[in-house]
């Protein structure tokens, strides 16, 4: 099945890491007879091969041989080949299977930075090379036919996906699948077939009909209740009109007959390779396939919030622990995505922290965490848990517990407490700096425990800017400015690593801006950083602390030359603050505003108002950012409020954004840690603009 694989010039290739010639290695691993090889060809395969989804020369020289495993009935696991190749693949149809909006939490879902960029590698290179690949595998798509039948199960799970995705003839596909429901035993491949037909339907009108008429035949009994469900959240992505009128309580009623009959069934051995396929095959939840039917269903439904809150609520009221488990990770996805009143589901999750299924408390943590001050309802359990259990803490540990991270997210008091016994401890997990954040006025009794800590940070070490700056934050929202002593200590010993010090020095001073006059002891050191790399922090502290236009404006003009450098944003921050005083920059900022990147643009248009208080060009570049890029509309939202009535003329924007059902944040492919967050502030001030008008 290796024909001919010595003869391809694969050191002349590339993939991920550089040269392919190891790839003859992977291909032959994936026919090892040892399960642990095959796994870590497999994972070789998608980790550099088909790294992320990228498509490399060398990935186009893999498929006729990975065609070749496929239809060879003795090697072992050719699902996860036939599964390979589709997403080698791909689609050009906008369908997105796995959806990771409503997902369970993805421990791969890329965190984008406030500025909303995102790099996908995806050149004209790699976008070639993805056409060739569908084209390649279009051209291949046989073999698939072959494997309807196939003995391993496995395979026969996978093909459905490949047929559809790549097999033109859709009507021989639907046939195929039709046939294939009727002669197939094994639950898990049923569902496949359905998920197939669903994507006929969604992929190609023509037989959508017929498609749809099989699937409201999958929806009623006597099929298994599995089943009926996968048919139903495939009704609900391509035909919602003909889902039940009772399709709530239809749901909630297979979800428990489904558990009734699985429960007793023993759960799969989580074992694997120390792979990231293996650490992720662990991960899976108890009910990895209830898991998939309930995403299904609920990526279907999408903005359906009424529908999808009540489908959670019934299970997270269910006895099942693995259908509540899943609830949990699915509110996930609901909560990032779309506005609602989550109240109750919140609560119900809450109580699943008292539960005794370890799996089913890992994940109440993991989503009350993710929701600051939404995790109200949830806040009596948590503290709760908090006050009953050290561990919950983190204490002693590099990474602070997600119970007490997630009550003190939640801005409740009842975490001051723990987290002082967690300063004291001889490791001090970073994360208790950015936690304390949020409590306000609450965490004033930590003040002198963080100043302890920061005194103890080392000098000079590649550490000391990841230990200092959220002890630094944390100080600098408390106002607390018996710190300065400490805060110098550092500007004064800062590592010479040019990158670490201009960071480290940033944080520093933005902290002793903080502190405002408290910090007088500080201006000689401010002073002497105005002519070096960190002069517009240096300024913005000074101006806070001493009021010294004279000395600051000179650095902060500088800075708003500096496009492109990471300079003028801060510098035009820094002259808002400023305001009136700064009004010889007004050239310069009203030039940044026409910059080609947006928040440049908007920084300088929010330190126009703050400076001249002239609506008319501020309101201008608003418009134009808040439709380019949703990060910048809590900034814009920010300066509207302070704006007031200025600010009417753009209330269009503040209306349509209360109406609009969809987070601003909300993307496929990915989510932020804090979107939730950044939403509900940007909703927050949105209302107080219109209140002001």
């Amino acid at each position: 099945m290796f024909r001919g694989i010595d003869e391809v010039g694969w050191a002349s290739m590339e993939h991920a890491y550089g040269s392919a010639e190891d790839v003859p290695g992977l291909l032959r691993g994936l026919a090892a007879a040892n399960p642990e090889e095959r796994e870590r060809a497999l994972d070789g395969m998608y980790g550099a091969v088909h790294h992320q989804g990228d498509v490399y020369d060398s990935t186009l020289a893999c498929i006729p041989f990975l065609f070749e495993l496929v239809t060879h009935a003795e090697v072992p696991d050719r699902g996860g080949i036939v599964e390979l190749l589709v997403s080698i693949g791909g689609g050009d149809d906008g369908e997105d299977d796995d959806d990771a909006g409503d997902a369970e939490e993805d421990v791969t879902a890329p965190v984008h930075g406030e500025d909303g960029d995102r790099d996908d590698g995806d050149g004209d290179g790699d976008g070639d090379n993805r056409a060739m690949a569908r084209a390649a595998i279009r051209a291949g798509a046989a073999a698939f036919v072959g494997l309807v039948a196939d003995e391993d199960p496995e395979v026969r799970r996978a093909v459905p996906a490949a047929l559809v995705r790549f097999l033109d003839e859709p009507e021989r596909v639907l046939g195929l699948l039709r046939e294939r429901l009727d002669a197939e035993e094994e639950g898990g491949v049923r569902l496949a077939l359905a998920e197939g037909i669903g994507l006929l339907a969604r992929l190609h009108a023509g037989v959508g009909a017929p498609a749809v008429d099989c699937l409201t035949a999958l929806c009623a009994a006597p099929h298994e209740p599995g089943l009926r469900l996968a048919a139903l959240g495939q009704l609900a992505g391509c035909a919602p009109d003909r889902l039940p009128a009772d399709l709530v309580p239809t749901v909630i009623a297979l979800l428990r007959a489904r558990s009734r009959c699985a429960r007793g069934s023993e759960e799969p051995e989580r074992t694997g390779t120390d792979t990231l396929i293996g650490h992720l095959r662990r991960m899976r939840p108890a009910d990895e396939e209830g898991s998939q039917l309930l995403r299904t269903l609920h990526t279907a439904l999408g903005s359906r919030t009424a529908d999808r809150i009540a489908l959670l609520e019934g299970q997270l009221t269910g006895k099942d622990a693995a259908d509540r488990c899943n609830a949990v990770w699915m509110s996930a996805g609901l909560f990032r995505e779309w506005r609602a009143s989550y109240e109750e589901p919140i609560a119900l999750i809450g109580e699943q922290l008292a539960a005794d299924e370890e799996r089913l408390r890992y994940a109440a943590v993991s989503v009350l965490e993710s929701l600051f001050t939404l995790a109200a309802p949830a806040a009596d359990r948590l503290a709760a848990l908090v006050e009953s259990d050290p561990r919950a803490w983190g204490s002693g540990t590099p990474t602070l517990g997600r119970p007490l991270k997630a009550l003190a997210r939640a801005g409740d008091p009842r975490a001051v407490p723990a987290l002082a016994q967690v300063l004291t401890q001889p490791v001090v997990p970073n994360e208790v700096g950015h936690a304390i954040e949020y409590l306000g006025p609450a965490a004033a009794p930590l003040a002198p425990l963080l100043r302890q800590r920061l005194g103890e940070v080392p000098l000079d070490s590649r550490e000391t800017y990841g230990r200092a700056a959220p002890l630094l934050s944390a100080l600098g929202r408390l106002r607390h400015d018996a710190a300065v002593p400490e805060v110098l200590r550092l500007l004064h010993g800062a590592p010479g690593t040019l990158s670490l010090r201009d960071s480290l020095v940033s944080a520093l001073a933005g902290t002793l801006g903080t502190f405002g006059a408290g910090a007088r002891t500080a201006t000689p050191v401010l002073r002497e950083l105005l002519d070096g790399p960190s002069a517009v922090p240096a300024a913005a502290a000074l101006w806070a602390v001493e009021g010294d236009l004279t000395a600051v404006l000179p650095p902060l003009m500088r800075g708003l030359a500096e496009e492109g450098t990471g300079h003028a944003r801060p510098a035009a921050d820094a002259l808002g603050r400023v305001g009136p005083p700064a009004a010889a920059a007004l050239p310069e900022l009203r030039r940044l505003a026409e910059s080609a990147e947006v928040w440049e643009r908007t920084a300088a248009a929010c330190a126009l108002w703050d400076i001249a208080g002239d609506p008319e060009p501020v309101l201008r570049v608003f418009r134009t950012a808040w439709h380019e890029n949703a990060y910048t509309r809590g900034t814009i939202a920010a300066c509207l409020v302070r704006m007031g009535g200025a600010a009417e003329p753009v209330h269009d924007l503040v209306h349509a954004e209360l109406a609009a059902p969809r987070r601003h944040r909300a993307r496929s492919g990915g989510y932020g840690s804090h979107d939730i967050l950044e939403d509900e502030r940007l909703l927050r001030d949105c209302r107080t603009v219109l209140d002001a008008a």
